[in-house]
């Protein structure tokens, strides 16, 4: 990459970062988009409305100030523990690229800027030369000056680790003390059983009670089995949607009219009755449950897994971290989810359907994988014009203009890299959906993993791949230089096939 890219590429993300900036300062003001921006002070009863002021229609920095001046208490009780754990990691992050920034400026740059190459640079024409003349390409060859490369990863390295020792430390320690200060909720007083083996002589719900008062006869409590109840889930999402709706109707005070069937003339009708309308509904929907419910409880198919209650959490820790059974696909515990949290569509599969579920979503994660290694591939050969001309030869005439040229090496492949991947993310959560888990933080946290070691592998390691594989694709389509590639390629793989072939 040439300077005058970088600068460009500099250039537009700093004209998008004001831009953003300014936008959320005016939106951020707005009443329309408080339950956005302040949802838990509305939760606590702050004022909804705001008098109209030209104050709200023009960007104010000073929120920035304000959000670093709030100490770590005041953070943590005006929005809560993940509120201060994700400003922990942006002044971690800041810590880190700080250090680096001192490291790579006022260490590196002076030795790379040592070498050879600066000899051929056109001081006049600085934006026109390439970026090679500040790397580590510049030292010489057998340089005792590498050794300073090598103390700086070690330097940075070593930063890096002391600053996530201690930061773990830290939120851990803020963890724990959460715990200990908060009440103790019933999730953990639960654990979840699932694969539970089936016997004519008995029901499952049987089994659980004979099986956990033999093992806990002192800490059992009781246990409900699973039941499968699909017209309970619809009748549920069903109240959520018009719940949300209701909430809706309630937080938007500027609008009085809303289109519906039953108004005036059939058009129109007034918020007040379209509230009363859905409420309706939600008081039908709460009776068909308890219906459905009592219906289920006497006629549904009973899951093999159930929900176990003790009487202590030590010892619902003890039946999670003991295993209950010699067969390791039987009786299988772990920490019961948040109501609230629960996942239901694999509460009732057995656990081979569950491990083979994992197997094929590795093998598609993989595939999926290998697959994006074609936009990070256009990436890479968008940073090289030599490279783009040979492959697209009708793009010379677009090429020759300097500040396409800037755009295309400079921020161009960074926008097509970020755009692809915005996909990674909901991908990579529909694949753990239906990996077999029974809580939506176990599908997110999974998740979140699998984009980690994709972003890993595609960042780090298949970028610089892909750019040696696109190198190679030039020098084949090359015709000029294809007869030599052949004199020495096709020598090689003789001589390596009478050597497999006679001396073996």
């Amino acid at each position: 990459m040439i300077v005058s890219a970088l600068l460009t590429s500099v250039g537009i993300n700093t004209a998008l970062c004001v831009l953003f900036f300014t936008l959320y300062s005016i939106l951020r003001k707005q009443p329309s988009n408080y339950k956005v921006y302040i949802p838990r002070l509305l939760a606590e009863g702050a004022s909804r409305t705001t008098p109209f002021n030209l104050k709200l229609l023009i960007p104010s920095p000073d929120w920035v100030a304000k959000a670093w001046s709030l100490t770590e208490e005041q953070l943590f009780s005006s929005s809560g523990l993940d509120a201060l754990v994700f400003m922990r990691l942006i002044t971690f992050s800041l810590k880190i690229f700080a250090f680096a920034g001192v490291i790579g400026i006022f260490v590196l740059l002076p030795v790379n800027c040592w070498g050879n190459q600066l000899q051929d640079i056109d001081i006049l024409d600085f934006p026109g030369n390439s970026l090679d003349v500040f790397t580590i390409s510049n030292v010489n060859s057998g340089s005792n000056w590498l050794w300073v490369h090598f103390f700086a990863v070690y330097a940075v390295s070593a930063f890096t680790c002391f600053q996530l020792h201690h930061e773990y430390k830290y939120i851990a320690s803020k963890r724990i003390s959460y715990f200990y200060s908060s009440k103790p909720q019933p999730h953990q007083f639960t654990v979840l059983v699932h694969s539970i083996p089936t016997s004519l002589s008995c029901s499952i719900s049987d089994s659980v009670e004979r099986f956990f008062k033999e093992l806990y006869p002192s800490t059992y409590l009781s246990h409900v089995v699973i039941r499968r109840t699909n017209k309970i889930q619809a009748l549920m999402s069903k109240s959520k949607n018009l719940y949300k709706r209701i909430a809706q109707l309630r937080a938007n005070r500027t609008q009085q009219k809303y289109k519906h069937g039953g108004g005036v003339l059939g058009l129109f009708e007034s918020k007040d009755s379209l509230i009363d309308h859905y409420g309706k509904k939600l008081e039908d929907i709460e009776e068909d449950v308890r219906l459905k419910q009592a219906e289920a409880s006497l006629i549904a198919e009973e899951a093999r897994a159930a929900f176990v209650f003790f009487k202590s959490r030590y010892a619902a820790a003890t039946a999670f971290h003991l295993q209950p059974s010699v067969n390791p696909t039987q009786w299988i515990t772990e920490p019961a989810p948040q109501p609230h949290d629960v996942y239901w569509p694999f509460f009732s599969e057995s656990f081979m359907k569950q491990w083979i579920s994992k197997l094929v979503v590795i093998v598609v994660c993989i595939l999926f994988t290998i697959l994006f290694l074609i936009p990070v591939v256009i990436v890479q050969g968008l940073t090289n014009l030599k490279q783009l001309e040979v492959l697209f030869p009708f793009l010379k005439s677009i090429l020759a203009v300097k500040f396409v040229t800037q755009v295309i090496t400079g921020y161009l492949p960074s926008l097509i890299l970020q755009m692809s991947l915005k996909l990674v993310p909901p991908v990579m959560g529909f694949l753990s959906s239906i990996q077999g888990y029974i809580s939506h933080s176990d599908i997110e946290m999974s998740a979140s993993k699998k984009v980690q070691w994709f972003t890993v592998w595609n960042v780090f390691f298949a970028t610089v791949f892909s750019g040696s594989v696109f190198h190679q694709v030039y020098i084949i389509l090359d015709l000029k230089e294809i007869t030599g590639q052949l004199a020495v390629a096709v020598p090689a793989q003789d001589g390596q096939a009478f050597h497999r072939n006679y001396f073996r």
